[in-house]
């Protein structure tokens, strides 16, 4: 093999493996990963390492060469911290902010957003809103802001929480070049652009001042667009990646009366929501282009999927997902039918998808469900159940961190447990 060849297969490998950022490379819970094993023992796959201190939160890792990033509430203040893959033990931890709670919350306390690693940075964004930047090599701070204070940020507070403030901002930066993306919301603008490097505001969506809901944004690349893809309890809509201005809007009717978690689904110009009760359901819309401008129409819009507190996946044609009042659902994207439903087998909970397989994360035991990703039906290769649960959860508070699979291994968190299991087949 030429050295170019060599480089070439390495880089494949890396980026194969990492998951830089809220639900991985392409932000869809969708890995990349072969080889795995297509069957589990009897209790699953080895664990290899638990590691005990992350804190309390629903932040998900992001995995990047030999590093695990995730944000923890540690006593009075929430940190970012980064993990060594190879022992499960912790290499640093820079401080985020004060803890998010509040008075009389049962469900929840701390960080939910995932961090993102981009060109040797880290951002993180803490349940207060304090964005935070540091060095990936040694959690040395590069600049930060607080969202409410710099941008008037604010979160729709339906479903409990104090005004402007909800259930915390929950929405995990997108990184697109030299730009780094997040959802202030408010009168402001609903979406803001910082200079990755430096955190200096480039632009905030005047057009749009939806407060923020619980979701993440999205890139797309609709008719030559490069455009952010955004789902709040007002509507669905996309704004200008160069400077911010609205391209579409899809409102609803009905606004949202629940929170909404779930960040939109895409395929090209396709794009699906789920949300649960209270209006809820899954709608597909599509956008399209007439000189220059833009239109969305509703493809479909019906009650076979409603999530609520996991998420949903696209895996070619197919969406899954746990559907309220119908289990594990396994639906086709283009017109919402859906093939099977399963309510025995396992319940509620997140999912994940690599190499021919689902990972479903049961969230009230934490049992994992490995089960072929097809349309002829629940068809499970084994199964595995985490060590043991937290103790620091909240106790209305579930299991809602996804699962995540990244360079052969599965990750699953609970709290501030972090458990690494081995899923290479020898």
């Amino acid at each position: 093999m030429t050295a170019a060849a060599l480089a070439a297969c390495l880089a494949s490998c890396v980026q194969t493996a990492d998951w830089p950022q809220y639900r991985g490379p392409n932000r869809d819970d969708v890995s990349a990963e072969t080889g795995l094993l297509k069957k589990w023992p009897a209790g699953g796959p080895p664990l290899l390492w638990t590691y005990a201190d992350a804190g309390v939160g629903y932040s998900g890792p992001a995995i990047v060469g030999d590093r695990l990033y995730t944000i923890g509430g540690r006593g009075d203040t929430e940190h970012l911290i980064a993990v060594d893959l190879r022992s499960g033990q912790e290499a640093w931890s820079a401080a985020v902010g004060p803890l998010f709670q509040f008075e009389g919350n049962q469900w929840s306390a701390g960080p939910s957003a995932t961090p993102t690693v981009s060109g040797g940075l880290v951002v993180a964004l803490g349940g207060n809103g304090d964005l935070v930047c540091v060095e990936a090599a040694s959690g040395k701070e590069a600049w930060r802001n607080n969202l409410p204070k710099e941008l008037d940020a604010q979160v729709n507070p339906i479903g409990g929480g104090p005004k402007n403030l909800g259930w915390g901002f929950t929405g995990s930066p997108l990184v697109d070049g030299d730009q780094l993306v997040c959802l202030p919301g408010g009168p402001k603008g609903t979406v803001a652009a910082l200079n990755l490097k430096t955190g200096k505001l480039l632009w905030q969506s005047k057009e749009v001042q939806d407060q923020a809901a619980y979701t993440s944004p999205m890139v797309a690349d609709i008719e030559g667009v490069r455009q952010y893809v955004v789902l709040t309890n007002q509507a669905l809509f996309a704004v200008a990646a160069r400077d911010g201005k609205l391209l579409w809007r899809a409102k609803r009717e009905t606004p949202y009366g629940t929170e909404v978690i779930n960040t939109p689904l895409l395929q090209g110009s396709f794009i699906y929501t789920t949300v649960a009760v209270n209006n809820g359901g899954c709608d597909l819309v599509q956008v399209t282009k007439e000189g220059d401008t833009f239109k969305a129409a509703i493809v479909y819009s019906n009650k076979n999927l409603s999530n609520h507190h996991g998420n949903a996946i696209r895996v070619g044609e197919h969406v899954f997902g746990y559907g309220q009042g119908r289990g594990w659902v396994c639906q086709t994207f283009l017109d919402g039918k859906n093939l099977w439903e399963e309510k025995a087998a396992l319940g509620s909970g997140s999912v994940a998808y690599a190499d021919g397989r689902l990972y479903c994360y049961a969230e009230n035991d934490g049992t994992v469900a490995m089960v072929e990703a097809g349309p002829e039906g629940w068809r499970e290769c084994g199964r595995l159940k985490i060590p043991r649960q937290t103790q620091r959860r909240k106790p209305s508070g579930k299991i809602w961190t996804p699962p995540v699979v990244a360079g052969g291994k599965l990750y699953l968190r609970d709290q501030d447990l972090l458990f690494c299991f081995d899923l290479k087949a020898r």
